[in-house]
């Protein structure tokens, strides 16, 4: 599978490099966050690239829901604790979760369709900043922090008619933000379509912190650095 590159499986064990993770977050997600950088500090496995790699090694049912426990660094050893037909987790070798998945319907470990429903979907998570983030925030007068951005998983669920499906496309449908203070949230709403048929849909919970008041001028310089970062990363990986 096209994700063979971005991890690794050593007899259930799985890992991450940071080049792996930061790559997959630039080439395959467009997404240019600092904190998926491999120099950075702070540094984290994508949660994208987590969801990803679960589907390919249970498959894809019909109805999953996915909740975010912790953030995922180069030293993290994982397993995947299958606990029921129905529960599982993705844990370390210490027992603490990173993540606990509810699912139910059919199953398919279809390879082609798990690699074009976790593509299409990357891809469209990806675009969460700017295209999607900033009309939210300038909505509610609020702003991330431009020189500590922060943006995290909270859960998502998926939830398919069917399984039967070769290349099914993510639409967004709607997105909501949430402000309390200095924390907040976003919802997207999305759906998949194939040959112009809704199959499936879904949503996605992200999580800010250190929220400012809204600053154009801030928003402008966080828009072009994250735009000067992926024109830099595409020139040197073409």
């Amino acid at each position: 599978m096209f994700l063979d590159s971005y991890y690794s499986n050593n007899d259930g064990e799985l890992s991450f490099t940071r080049e792996q993770a930061s790559h997959f977050a630039k080439r395959v997600a467009g997404d240019f966050n600092p904190i998926h950088d491999e120099d950075n500090k702070r540094f984290c496995v994508p949660g994208d690239l987590l969801f990803s790699v679960l589907l390919a090694n249970v498959g894809l049912s019909q109805k999953m829901r996915f909740e975010f426990a912790g953030m995922i660094n180069e030293s993290s050893c994982l397993l995947i604790d299958i606990k029921s037909p129905t529960e599982l987790a993705v844990i370390d070798c210490k027992g603490k979760v990173y993540m606990d998945v509810i699912r139910s319907g059919e199953t398919t470990t279809d390879n082609v369709l798990i690699s074009q429903v976790t593509k299409n979907y990357v891809q469209f998570s990806g675009m969460n900043f700017p295209h999607i983030m900033v009309p939210l925030m300038k909505s509610k007068d609020i702003m991330i922090n431009p020189t500590r951005p922060l943006v995290i998983y909270e859960c998502m669920e998926l939830d398919f008619t069917r399984l039967d499906l070769t290349a099914p496309t993510v639409e967004l449908t709607d997105s909501i933000i949430e402000v309390e203070g200095k924390r907040g949230s976003v919802t997207l709403h999305f759906c998949f379509k194939e040959n112009g048929e809704i199959v499936g849909t879904g949503s996605k919970r992200m999580l800010m912190s250190g929220l400012k008041p809204y600053c154009q001028d801030g928003i402008d310089d966080l828009v072009s650095r994250f735009n000067e970062r992926k024109d830099k990363f595409n020139a040197i990986n073409r």
